[in-house]
């Protein structure tokens, strides 16, 4: 008994000294790395959600771009990030822009092009020196069109692109991909909405959008957000508690 309370005393005396010596260091957070998006370092670009463009789309189903970049809209209002809708050939050719997405900016009229590429309309270049972001965030139908043009444009011109892959389609899926390489290829930094959503939050201590973030979690992240409403109800579970 006598050796093992010798033992015991030791050890003890080992973790007060790891303790005080813990103690007296101060720990400090990393910083995040400069790559990563907040809600006051860029601008949202979301280009020609529309009926016809929509019914073309191949690489993924139509019902999902809806619901994706409404969640991508939704994510960038709760964080107060500029955002700038636009469409071509509304009137004539393309349609309205989508009505779920439109809801998210009732007060916000699309600027309306003839241009393939948005960066070609100076309107749409304007508002995005007016913001001062050197960052932008785009999604777009077709993403070998819509996005490609405005995506390389910015790229050349200065910005730091980030292309949201899935609020975006193409008319195929290799006509998806293939442009979501050649962004890449030029700089571009491909993202999706969730993972977006998500970087911009990035701390659950932050309580002022805490419940925007897991209110549009739940009803466009699919079983992420069913995920959620299943731990609170059952268990009365929060995210980072």
């Amino acid at each position: 008994m006598g050796i093992i309370s010798k033992k015991f005393k030791a050890a003890i005396a080992a973790v007060g000294l790891i303790t005080a010596a813990s103690a007296s260091v101060q720990v400090q957070a990393a910083a995040p790395a400069k790559s990563l998006l907040t809600p006051d370092n860029h601008t949202v670009i979301l280009i020609d959600h529309q009926p016809q463009m929509a019914f073309a789309t191949r690489s993924h189903g139509v019902q999902d771009v809806r619901n994706n970049v409404t969640g991508l809209a939704k994510s960038a209002k709760a964080f107060n990030v500029p955002t700038i809708l636009t469409t071509v050939a509304s009137k004539s050719f393309s349609g309205p822009l989508f009505p779920e997405l439109q809801a998210v900016f009732p007060k916000q009229t699309p600027i309306d092009r003839t241009t393939m590429n948005t960066w070609e309309d100076d309107r749409v270049v304007n508002v995005v020196k007016k913001h001062k972001n050197k960052k932008l965030v785009i999604a777009a139908l077709w993403t070998e069109v819509c996005g490609v043009g405005p995506v390389l444009s910015a790229i050349e011109d200065g910005y730091d692109v980030y292309f949201v892959t899935d609020a975006s389609g193409g008319v195929s899926k290799e006509a998806h991909d293939m442009a979501v390489q050649r962004m890449i290829q030029a700089g571009a930094k491909p993202i999706t909405w969730v993972q977006y959503l998500l970087e911009l939050q990035r701390d659950w201590a932050r309580g002022e959008t805490y419940a925007a973030v897991t209110n549009i979690a739940k009803e466009h992240a699919g079983g992420y957000g069913l995920g959620i409403i299943y731990a609170k109800e059952m268990f009365s579970a929060k995210e980072g508690q």
